[in-house]
């Protein structure tokens, strides 16, 4: 076939002609070639299967406590021991998500002068979302910018961090004087994470008109104590026990309700503000 094209082309066209022409044809019938062999390799190789979905760890623990009920009667007494039964509740539009509760106390002795004290919990629980991650990584992350703004109060004096054990996840108390015009408060901010859920406990106390400062050892010693009880308490509302020990330690900010001791200062941390997770996003 391609000789008799040859001939016709040559007995019909200049010669110069013929090695185009012919030349033409042949490259056609190259590029067909080629076309259909990118086709069947087009056509026999696999389409990529879409990507998965992302996912992310349920979080653990889907509820909080009723933050008013999270301490014992005994420990209310040793703590505010004339603000015991007057727990005052924070605001939240999302209790399963933050909750908090205050207690203060004034013991006065007339000329001799009065004891006060001021203790508020706060409550965070992060919901795990594919776009801020885990619950408990969350959680963690929160955990340390508490600690961080705790130690960053102005006017603080003699601040110490101290490292908890047996308490949730991971704890730290972080103590301080904070002088006030009615006098010198002995303030303590005890931080505690339980996997998806930190606790804030802020806990302090003055001596008013003459009357002595309070120990801060004690007071710390008894902020500890508290603060194993709301972690057990948090375990609890989920159907844990209330074990006050390590909780797992799988890897790692809404809004925090505060309420605003009437004499003595909470921390920084218990009105600091984080990116809210997904289910505490609507109070903002």
């Amino acid at each position: 076939m391609r000789l008799s094209r040859v001939l016709v082309c040559a007995a019909a066209v200049p010669a110069v002609l013929v090695t185009a022409a012919c030349s033409s044809g042949s490259g056609d019938s190259k590029a067909k070639g080629a076309g259909s062999s990118a086709q069947q390799s087009a056509g026999g190789s696999t389409s990529p299967s879409a990507s998965a979905s992302p996912t992310v760890q349920a979080a653990a623990y889907k509820k909080l406590p009723d933050a008013c009920a999270v301490l014992s009667k005994k420990t209310l007494t040793d703590l505010v021991p004339k603000g015991a039964s007057s727990g005052k509740k924070g605001s939240s539009d999302d209790s399963s998500s933050r909750a908090s509760c205050s207690w203060s106390s004034l013991d006065n002795n007339g000329v001799k002068g009065s004891q006060f004290r001021w203790l508020n919990v706060s409550l965070i629980r992060f919901d795990s979302d594919t776009a801020r991650g885990a619950g408990d990584a969350q959680a963690r992350t929160y955990f340390g910018r508490q600690v961080k703004d705790a130690e960053g109060v102005d006017g603080a004096k003699n601040t110490k961090e101290i490292p908890l054990s047996g308490t949730g996840a991971e704890a730290t108390a972080v103590r301080y004087d904070l002088k006030k015009k009615e006098g010198l408060f002995k303030q303590q901010t005890l931080v505690a994470r339980v996997e998806n859920v930190v606790v804030t406990l802020d806990y302090n106390g003055a001596g008013l008109a003459g009357e002595k400062t309070p120990d801060a050892d004690e007071m710390t010693k008894a902020a500890q104590a508290a603060i194993k009880e709301v972690v057990g308490s948090v375990s609890s509302a989920n159907g844990g026990s209330a074990s006050t020990g390590s909780s797992s330690k799988s890897s790692a900010s809404p809004s925090q309700p505060s309420s605003k001791s009437p004499s003595g200062s909470p921390s920084k941390s218990a009105s600091s503000s984080a990116s809210p997770s997904k289910s505490a996003a609507k109070k903002d």
